[in-house]
């Protein structure tokens, strides 16, 4: 994601010495008091950028980590909030009044707390029922999309028809967030596991459930855990993507009444099924068969407990955030009410809710801006392609047939969705959450074996972040990302390309990454590379790889390369494309000198800050475990070493700690 500036005096002055000149009109856009006055850019640029900062800033009590991405979604949080806020007095039956049901039923924690356990006593009682495989699979379908489980269904493109929707199957049903953490011999893990024991047996005991349920519980848990294929694996869509007939899924994973959960999932006769991982789906049917009903019942009340123990009684809802807010993500007190319940219903309604924000927070000059912005950097990018050196000329045309065929969304979806047929009750958040999940889950089952609407958008506009979808081979920036400090209509051109320029080279990026660069311009799995130009790509890749795997955020932990490596890719891509387009946009004239700095130091200046964050160390163990993003000052800084542009703005030379030799950095695209 961003970037910016920096140069001729960079040799003999630090920042302390560039920020003496500061304060000629007009502002860069930067913000000069985060700077370091000591660090110099030529040894940390993410320091330079943000030492005062990170030096001065607490993260809040109720947050795990904290920064420029925080701050936008607080803001994001807070407009949501102003319009959901007294809507349940609108008119019945309206989009509006649902948004305000909802909030205010989540929101009455006494009306919570006094009905007890009764709004989650009717599923309980339903998996108490399951006395047999075939209940216990029909069950399995009945609650897809409501309760957590071993094996969750979702209704995807075809990898290799990206023109069809196909049900797909993915690992899933772990309370710890991720597979090691059941299984790595880590201090920190190991404390993890505890918690997380103690949280189940807080939870089995509030809900009244047999003696030894929490460990009976876990033992499953560690069971699936042991079966599951680890983060970077994942990435490979070439090992994910396992069509099968219904009846080819029954015989390799034998032991689960395939039939039954279909059925009752509402996809009963699907031509295809793809399945994502194969081993760990046959050991999960086999569990299931073979291990006691106790034990499965047991887990499943108790995943069941923990996904909505948010809108259960308070002893409930403390021991939930003792586990998840202080002991897997360090943080010190609860998030406010308020803001858990903006984020239950951006997840349950998000689209009703997207449609009323835009109204008010995206203005269509907005999105005209932002579109010329993105045609600029894709130019950039098709000329990045021409001048690549280890590719040959077959595979550059294949490059830019796939970059012409990019589909652009900016700001909010063209088509809304409707839930015009979703049932929200004033004063009934579980069932309120439940019948959205399950609205969701009927929408998308509807969609098997039927033609992709590309129209759909898989984030909703008042989200702060962006993607790139390779099968519909788009990229995608919400409303809410499109917003100062990343992206300010009243900041210098430098630093806008810096920060969103960068943004938009990065989803760009994913295109081509090691994960992206398997899909052609239609959006299907193909290999559309020569051999050799795969060959010297992975090699380039290799040695990214080793560049972020020497990387160690907290002691004893480094950076996960192989799973990083995607983002690392588009991190750098999109960090050399954004500044090829602010050259371009420059004209060929020379940019301003502006808060002391040149138009490039600018620019990586605004990189730098744009990747502004604090985090506490159980939530960096999480992003190091399972996250494909590496940490935010790696993504600054490991960028930034292998750009020539940055060593051209700041003339770094040997001795500085990001000097890289000319022939030693990595370029890409």
């Amino acid at each position: 994601m961003k970037a910016p500036r920096l140069a001729a005096l960079a040799l003999t002055l630090s920042l302390a010495g560039l920020a003496g000149l500061a304060g000629a009109a007009p502002h860069s856009g930067l913000d000069l008091a985060g700077f370091d006055r000591v660090v110099r850019p030529q040894d940390d640029l993410f320091r330079a950028g943000n030492g005062h900062w990170l030096s001065t800033t607490e993260i809040p009590a109720d947050k795990s980590s904290f920064g420029m991405v925080a701050q936008l979604r607080d803001l994001s949080d807070q407009r949501v909030r102003a319009l959901v806020e007294g809507l349940a007095k609108a008119k019945p039956g309206s989009a509006e009044h649902k948004l305000g049901a909802y909030y205010a039923s989540f929101m009455d924690t006494a009306a919570i707390d006094k009905a007890g356990l009764a709004p989650v006593k009717p599923l309980l009682e339903s998996l108490s029922a399951v006395q047999t495989r075939e209940q216990l699979a029909a069950w399995l379908g009945q609650s897809n999309g409501v309760v957590d489980q071993p094996l969750t269904m979702s209704v995807d493109p075809d990898f290799k028809q990206p023109g069809i929707s196909r049900l797909t199957l993915n690992q899933a049903g772990l309370g710890l967030p991720d597979r090691d953490y059941y299984l790595k011999d880590d201090a920190r893990m190991a404390a993890a596991r505890t918690a997380y024991q103690a949280y189940l047996q807080a939870l089995a005991g509030a809900a009244g459930l047999p003696d030894g349920a929490a460990a009976r519980a876990y033992a499953l848990e560690q069971r699936l855990a042991a079966a599951q294929w680890p983060a970077e694996e994942n990435r490979d869509p070439q090992k994910v993507y396992n069509p099968m007939t219904p009846v080819e899924l029954a015989a390799k994973a034998p032991g689960l009444d395939w039939a039954a959960l279909l059925a009752a999932a509402g996809v009963p006769a699907p031509d295809r099924v793809i399945v994502a991982q194969p081993s760990y789906a046959a050991a999960a049917a086999k569990l299931l068969a073979e291990a006691p009903l106790e034990d499965v019942r047991a887990y499943l009340a108790l995943r069941a407990l923990d996904l909505n123990a948010d809108v259960l009684p308070q002893p409930l809802r403390e021991a939930r955030f003792a586990y998840r807010g202080t002991a897997l993500s360090g943080a010190k007190t609860e998030q406010p009410r308020w803001q858990q319940a903006v984020a239950d219903v951006n997840n349950n309604l998000g689209e009703a809710v997207g449609e009323a924000y835009v109204k008010r927070h995206f203005a269509a000059a907005d999105k005209a801006r932002m579109l010329k912005l993105v045609n600029n950097l894709l130019a950039a990018y098709g000329e990045s392609i021409d001048g690549l050196t280890w590719m040959t000329p077959a595979t550059k045309a294949k490059a830019k047939d796939k970059l012409s065929k990019y589909l652009v969304k900016i700001g909010y979806p063209d088509v809304w969705r409707s839930y015009a047929a979703l049932e929200i009750k004033a004063g009934d958040p579980l069932g309120n959450r439940q019948r959205a999940q399950r609205f969701e889950w009927q929408r998308q089952a509807a969609k098997a074996g039927k033609p992709v609407d590309k129209r759909e958008w898989g984030m909703t506009p008042q989200t702060v972040n962006a993607y790139y979808n390779p099968t519909f081979n788009e990229i995608v920036f919400p409303a809410a990302v499109l917003q100062p400090p990343l992206y300010n209509t009243r900041a210098d051109d430098a630093v806008n390309y810096g920060a969103i320029g960068a943004v938009i080279g990065h989803e760009i990026s994913h295109g081509f990454d090691d994960e992206g660069s398997q899909f052609d311009g239609e959006g299907a799995l193909s290999n559309w590379w020569t051999d050799a130009d795969r060959q010297a790509f992975e090699a380039v890749g290799a040695r990214l790889v080793a560049q972020y795997e020497a990387y160690e955020p907290i002691p004893g932990k480094h950076v996960n390369g192989k799973l990083t490596l995607g983002e690392n890719m588009a991190d750098l891509s999109g960090l050399q494309i954004a500044y090829k387009a602010y050259l371009r946009s420059l004209g060929g004239k020379p940019a301003p000198v502006i808060d002391g700095l040149t138009g490039p130091q600018r620019f990586f200046m605004g990189w730098s800050q744009a990747w502004r964050e604090k985090m506490r160390e159980p939530r960096r163990l999480q992003q190091l475990t399972a996250d494909p993003h590496s940490p935010a000052e790696f993504r600054a800084n490991g960028a930034a070493v292998n750009h020539d542009g940055f060593h051209e703005a700041f003339k770094t030379q040997a001795g500085d700690k990001m000097f890289k030799p000319s022939e030693a950095r990595i370029r890409i695209w």
